[in-house]
């Protein structure tokens, strides 16, 4: 112990037996009996509240502080008294002299030999609410003396880590700094007043670390196994830790670890932003490597020459490598990745080994059921990589693999079938390739497999694929006989798995060999099994192919009754129109009229109005023009009022040119009623045009009054109105009307008012001409009659 000590010490307890008295006595024994308890202090400073001087107080509050450093109780009392008392600058000198100021929670000591350093200096009691001036403070003493402060100050505000770091940086003494660093990281409660989240402290790490890498000792700081701590911990930010770690150390001089460094980063990082950060940071230094050899080289160094064509080789090798590493982190992100397998063994052209490598790499690699992309294909490409070589025994021997394979789908396992046998038949194996096909269809005499149950293999479920039977039989059909090609079609209906396709080519293949009979069977038999709109199709063809072969009437007969029994209306035009037509060509043509007749009910209501044309046509070339009058007046009466509207019209032309002048007029006056003035203009002016031709006045006056009657029926129906009310709406904007509504209502006051009233357009303004008005607006066709006379 030095002089100084010695010399506080002796004051120390000096001024400690001043300040007792033989009334304390009791107090200092409750306090030795109960050493944990702080109620014997608290009665002690109550005492002294009421016996003792401010110094006394302070005094017993210090000692019970400095031994019961975790009391709350205590520590508030101490505030409260020292803020109270105002005593905390008058006292302070001299109890810095008696104590060391206690506060073993924070472990902040200010020893008096510390705090008489500066003459100046404030004594700091860390229970004061004063906290805040002691940064300013330890900043100021600087050196071991402001690290040693804040050391302590930080465990009682944690939250000014980053401030006691900035001291630390600015001190040098960066192992401290990150010893700071991971304390903070480290805890889980800490929060930045500055904002700063986890990752970007860690990364504050990481620069100081790579920026000052010569200053750390590796006994101190194991800077790697930090760096690869924040690899697990950030795994979104490998590529930016990567890099920290190669660049640590470069600064520190170990450029084949660096390297390394680089290597690893690449080859394990999971994301294409990470490995483009990694590799351009490798080419950069590579690339600065070259440069600073390229100056050694200058001054005549073997040496240098020879590490120069080493490194630029290196790098050459790296740019080569690129296209690679990238297919390989494509790979580690989805090992069933078809696509980049391929791509693999693309890249590596004529290298026969490393191409071989990648397929089996690839086959081991893939899960089939989880593969993304045509997995197939993989096994066909590297088959086809030996076929290319010459080598058809080992492509089968894949080929025969890879049948077994259990793909995600049986239309994968049909295809790969497929490949085998056009891969037999690209090297002239006909036979080989059926072979293969039978072996890929076998199947029990009756199965029971339904073709789309996930739960049975793609290999159980194979021989009911469409795909591969439809490619079957078309390779049966190229080399061998009718026969064998019969055989595969009679199975296929066998499997219940023909399409409507399949119908169509098992009858032209038959009837292509004239067997013409047994096609029209293979057409019952399609439409036996498809039901409209697919049998529509079938019997289309069937029909007019059995047309064609001209077979009896009586059976032809027949095939059309049953094509027509429980056809859809939408389908029907067309088969009553063959039927129609072989009755006119075969038969008899009043049998084809009263197929034209059926034709007229059954088919769909859009097709109603062609087909009542197509019968009238008919009827008139084959029986005159009078035998359409009971077809018209049906066509009318069944028809939609618009056209109907139409058939009235081609039916009055029809009777004026038969000279039926008054059948003509009646029928437009039966038409007039569908016909609205104002929306069919066109009807209006063909009946007017024809009095005008064949009437007289009486007739004339008649269709204006026809014509006045139909305007009128149509003011008055509601929903003509509506209608008419909407379309003045948009045509054109209504004075002081506004909207539908008005619209509406103005249309209703129109029809309610009495004859010969004309709505002013403003109020208190009279119409001038009011009777000519009015006449005209009530009846815009109105004639003369003195006109008429003249």
């Amino acid at each position: 112990m030095s002089q100084d000590e010695l010399r506080i010490c002796q004051a120390a307890k000096a001024n400690f037996i001043s300040l007792l008295t033989e009334e304390d006595a009791v107090y200092e024994q409750d306090i030795l009996r109960n050493l944990g308890s702080a109620t014997p202090w608290i009665s002690y400073f109550s005492f002294k509240i009421q016996h003792g001087t401010a110094h006394e107080q302070a005094f017993v509050l210090e000692r019970a502080c400095r031994q019961l450093p975790r009391s709350y109780k205590l520590w508030k009392a101490s505030a409260d008294h020292t803020s109270g008392a105002g005593i905390a600058e008058q006292n302070a000198p001299d109890m810095g002299n008696v104590f060391e100021v206690p506060h073993a929670t924070a472990h902040i000591n200010f020893h008096a030999a510390d705090i008489r350093s500066s003459t100046s200096s404030p004594t700091f009691n860390p229970a004061q609410p004063h906290l805040g001036l002691i940064p300013p403070f330890a900043n100021s003493a600087a050196g071991n003396t402001a690290a040693k402060i804040w050391r302590r100050y930080m465990q009682i505000r944690p939250e000014d880590a980053e401030d006691f770091i900035g001291l630390l940086t600015h001190l040098q003494r960066y192992s401290e700094a990150v010893h700071v660093y991971l304390a903070i990281l480290n805890n889980p409660r800490f929060v930045s007043k500055y904002g700063k989240g986890a990752y970007e402290l860690w990364s504050e790490m990481v620069d100081l670390l790579v920026e000052h890498a010569t200053r750390f000792v590796e006994s101190e700081i194991d800077a790697e196994r930090l760096i690869r701590t924040g690899l697990a911990r950030f795994p979104d930010q490998r590529g930016k830790l990567w890099c920290g770690l190669a660049a640590y150390w470069v600064r520190k001089g170990s450029l084949d670890h660096a390297r390394d460094i680089f290597e690893e980063g690449i080859t394990t990082v999971m994301t294409v932003r990470d490995f483009a950060l990694i590799f351009d940071s490798y080419v950069q230094f590579e690339e600065s490597v070259i440069d600073s050899l390229m100056e050694s080289t200058e001054h005549h160094h073997a040496d240098a020459d020879f590490e120069l064509d080493l490194r630029i080789m290196h790098f050459d090798q790296l740019m080569d490598r690129r296209p690679f590493l990238l297919n390989d982190l494509h790979l580690r992100q989805n090992p069933n990745n078809v696509a980049e397998w391929e791509k693999r063994a693309i890249l590596w052209g004529d290298n026969a080994a490393e191409v071989i490598r990648t397929y089996t790499d690839a086959i081991v690699a893939i899960q089939p059921r989880k593969a993304y992309g045509a997995f197939h294909q993989l096994w066909t490409n590297y088959a086809k990589f030996y076929e290319k070589g010459g080598d058809l025994q080992t492509a089968r021997v894949i080929m025969e693999k890879a049948v077994k394979v259990p793909f995600k789908s049986v239309a994968e396992l049909a295809d790969m079938w497929i490949e085998w046998a056009e891969m037999e038949l690209r090297n002239d194996n006909f036979n080989d390739a059926v072979r293969v096909m039978a072996k890929a269809v076998q199947a029990p005499k009756r199965s029971t497999v339904d073709y789309f149950d996930e739960n049975l293999s793609p290999q159980q479920r194979v021989h009911k694929s469409w795909k591969l039977w439809s490619f079957y039989v078309d390779l049966v059909e190229s080399v061998s006989s009718l026969d064998e090609t019969k055989k595969v079609y009679e199975r296929i209906f066998e499997l219940r798995i023909a399409t409507p396709q399949t119908v169509v080519n098992y009858a032209s293949l038959l009837e292509e060999h004239k067997y013409f009979e047994e096609s029209f069977k293979i057409y019952e038999r399609g439409l036996d099994l498809f039901s409209y709109p697919v049998a529509f199709e079938l019997w289309n063809l069937y029909l007019g192919k059995a047309v064609d072969r001209r077979i009896s009437i009586e059976r032809l007969r027949d095939l059309f009754e049953q094509a027509i029994e429980g056809c859809p209306a939408k389908f029907a035009k067309v088969i009553y129109l063959m039927y129609g037509n072989l009755e006119e060509e075969r038969g008899l043509a009043r049998h084809a009229m009263r197929i034209y007749e059926r034709a007229t009910r059954a088919v769909a209501d859009e097709d109603r109005a062609d087909m009542f044309n197509f019968y009238i046509t008919k009827s008139a070339s084959n029986f005159g023009l009078p035998s359409t009058r009971p077809i018209y007046e049906k066509a009318i009466s069944t028809l939609p009022d618009t056209e109907a509207r139409d058939m009235c019209l081609k039916f009055a032309d029809m009777e004026k040119r038969l000279g039926e002048i008054d059948r003509a007029r009646a029928i437009y006056g039966h038409a007039s009623q569908f016909c609205d003035p104002r929306t069919n203009p066109d009807f209006w002016s063909k009946w007017e045009a024809f009095e005008v031709q064949h009437g007289n006045e009486d007739t004339f006056k008649e269709m204006l009054r026809i014509k006045r009657s139909v305007q009128a029926q149509y003011n008055t129906d509601v929903n003509f109105i509506a209608s008419q009310a909407i379309a003045r709406g948009h045509a054109q904007e209504i004075p002081g009307v506004e909207g539908i509504d008005d619209a509406m209502a103005m249309l209703e006051r129109q029809a309610k008012a009495p004859a010969g009233f004309v709505a002013a357009k403003h109020h208190g303004v009279v119409n001038q001409n009011l009777s000519t008005t009015t006449q005209n607006s009530a009846n815009p066709d109105v004639l003369d009659i003195d006109d008429i006379d003249d």
